[in-house]
């Protein structure tokens, strides 16, 4: 595939930090800082499709497909982080959320030569996790041009899954190949090219919506409170607590009975203390209400 890099915007020269080498050093954070105030303001003019993107994944994990991140480098890496946070904060499987990087486990940690240039193992690791039309994928690259990427998408796309991508330079071949492209146009980097800081913190910014909002579409948060969360050590134990005297109002010490009586789920503690229904009754009640605290409480009344 023919490089062009003259022809995108992330890695063209900014004109802001050309001197950047020359001021003092909280001169030069001051230039960055403004640089990076830049980032939600091109995040937020593709709010719609980062909408469309989190329905498309909140139906897939209804019908029980898996959302699929692919990527390389820093797009990779933060692939793999948005998916390993999923199981702690909503309790997910997880297969659920899955982040692949060109190069596979090691490319997590140092650069692996020549990966992310392969279009055929983009393909080949989607194959591996035997990918369906039921799944979404979605390909991540600031450049919008990583052949790595493009052979996932070509291959999802080919099998009739919905597949998106996030790429901070417009037209790019990702985009047009994507069914949902979503594009934060945050301009050139403070040191040229260097697309792990702004394009990187905008695609953190997308990702993040994406698995919250998908989750949150999925029953897996009640108000504002992670409904779901594991409690794997002793800060999320405090938090299992924090999270059900906040939804019911319930002292301290009726919020840690009723989770110790439920085995520590958080959900089910709630509808118990706010129905008045014992562990197996809440449980039955969610069940009845595909995981949705809200509609449990309500089919109680």
């Amino acid at each position: 595939m023919k490089i062009d890099l003259n022809a995108m915007i992330t890695e063209s020269r900014n004109p802001a930090s050309q001197a950047i080498d020359t001021l003092s050093t909280l001169d030069m954070l001051k230039v960055i800082n403004e640089e990076d105030k830049k980032v939600a303001l091109a995040v937020e003019s593709i709010l719609p499709q980062v909408a469309e993107a989190v329905d498309a994944i909140a139906s897939a994990f209804l019908r029980g497909g898996r959302l699929i991140y692919t990527g390389a480098g820093t797009s990779g890496r933060l692939g793999i982080l948005d998916a390993s946070e999923c199981p702690p904060t909503f309790g997910s499987d997880p297969s659920q959320v899955v982040g692949l990087i060109a190069g596979g486990q090691e490319a997590i940690f140092r650069a692996v030569e020549n990966a992310e240039d392969n279009q055929m193992l983009g393909e080949e690791d989607l194959k591996h996790l035997n990918f369906s039309a039921n799944d979404v994928l979605i390909g991540i690259a600031a450049s919008g041009r990583t052949p790595y990427v493009i052979g996932a998408m070509t291959y999802a796309k080919s099998i009739g899954a919905t597949v998106g991508c996030i790429s901070c330079n417009p037209d790019s071949v990702m985009s047009q190949l994507a069914d949902i492209a979503m594009t934060p146009v945050v301009g050139p980097e403070v040191v040229t090219g260097s697309s792990r800081m702004k394009a990187g913190t905008a695609q953190k910014f997308v990702l993040n919506m994406l698995t919250t909002g998908a989750m949150i579409r999925t029953g897996k948060v009640y108000g504002n409170l992670m409904v779901d969360v594991e409690a794997t050590n002793a800060k999320l134990v405090e938090r299992q607590k924090n999270i059900v005297t906040a939804a019911t109002g319930a002292s301290r010490e009726a919020a840690e009975s009723a989770l110790n009586a439920c085995g520590g789920h958080c959900k089910t503690a709630i509808v118990m203390i706010l129905t008045g229904s014992n562990a197996q009754e809440a449980q039955a009640l969610l069940v009845s209400s595909s995981g949705f605290t809200r509609q449990a409480i309500q089919n109680a009344q």
